[in-house]
């Protein structure tokens, strides 16, 4: 990493296709720097109310994407590209995503798409966007099956975190980056809560770009970039049953100490080890690590069974005696049981 005293400068280390995440106060004034030479325009793909604007230094046309996880679907990519088709944009022109994840996600995808890949430079203004989603060229779509299921990998050439654009952030959102933060904590040991914003942001991007440098494209069968997962198998599964009631990174916070108590629940760890899954998310990052009545465990079990990661049987990322690591073919009925340590029981329904 380095650093001057207003930015910090992250490397993705790819070979040819390494790229630079620029983090800070004022960060976004890098943008034009990080266009390709040969871009002649812009397309900015945002969303309305997003209270940060940005000058690409080129002509651009802005294009608006819905609000919710409602519009991060395939209708919303075809949407997308069709209007880079009416702009004439070109493989030597550049799509700009300026957002949350959501955004990301779906110029990513868009861009990947779009005669078969074209330029994307992401300006995250969130701060799960800054730490997680903008990194590491990973775009998708949610369908009603499942969330993420229709993607592709698409390195972006570049990634903005202006921490200026924090400022307005609805607590929801940044609840969601905090849960992909007590994550980083689990995977590396780190004490991210005791830094300062700058540092934190950066230390998550190190973190992030050391796992997709070392398994860019998660290698099947668990590679290293899968325990970026870690809490994902059923925060993924209750966004999906709540509708999305709960943000990523509220359902990630529960998935973690989910995660702790199946691996508790298979001999991996001990019950200090899932008191400190509570305390971390709980306390440090004060995040719920229960999800309330309403959501049925049968409908989870069927949910995480077709997570991305389950190639053979329910598939989770578990901590164990050598760390985290990928784990498949879990019981059912352990995965069955250590639900009900998270998911608190319907009224007059008990542990059902």
């Amino acid at each position: 990493m380095t650093e001057r005293d207003d930015v910090r400068r992250v490397c993705v280390p790819l070979g040819e296709r390494s790229y630079d995440v620029v983090v800070g106060h004022g960060a976004v004034s890098e943008l034009a720097s990080m266009l390709p030479p040969m871009a002649r325009r812009a397309a900015i793909v945002s969303q309305a109310g997003i209270p940060f604007s940005i000058d690409p230094g080129v002509p651009y046309e802005r294009l608006d994407v819905g609000p919710g996880e409602g519009h991060k679907t395939l209708a919303t990519v075809e949407h997308l590209t069709r209007a880079f088709a009416v702009l004439g944009l070109t493989r030597n022109d550049v799509v700009i995503a300026v957002g949350g994840g959501l955004v990301t996600d779906l110029a990513g995808f868009a861009a990947a798409s779009w005669h078969r890949g074209v330029p994307v430079v992401h300006v995250a203004t969130t701060l799960l966007g800054m730490i997680d989603a903008a990194i590491g060229g990973k775009t998708g779509v949610n369908l009603p099956e499942g969330k993420n299921l229709v993607g592709a990998f698409w390195q972006p050439v570049g990634v903005i975190c202006d921490l200026d654009a924090l400022a307005t952030l609805p607590a929801r959102e940044r609840r969601s980056g905090d849960g992909e933060m007590a994550k980083y904590h689990f995977l590396t040991g780190d004490d991210l809560a005791s830094m300062g914003l700058a540092a934190r942001v950066a230390r998550c991007v190190e973190i992030k770009a050391e796992f997709v440098a070392a398994d860019e494209r998660e290698h099947v069968g668990g590679g290293r970039r899968a325990l970026l997962n870690y809490g994902h198998t059923l925060a993924h599964a209750l966004e999906i049953a709540t509708e999305h009631a709960l943000s990523h990174g509220e359902a990630v916070g529960v998935g973690l100490v989910y995660a702790a108590e199946l691996a508790r629940q298979l001999g991996r760890v001990d019950e200090d080890r899932v008191a400190a899954h509570r305390r971390v998310v709980g306390d440090e990052y004060a995040l719920a690590t229960t999800v309330r009545a309403g959501v049925r465990p049968d409908h989870l079990v069927e949910l995480m069974a077709r997570d991305k990661k389950a190639l053979h049987g329910l598939t989770f990322v578990l901590d164990g005696p050598s760390g985290v690591e990928v784990v498949a073919d879990v019981p059912e009925a352990d995965v069955r049981a250590a639900l009900f340590k998270v998911v608190e029981p319907r009224p007059g329904t008990g542990a059902g």
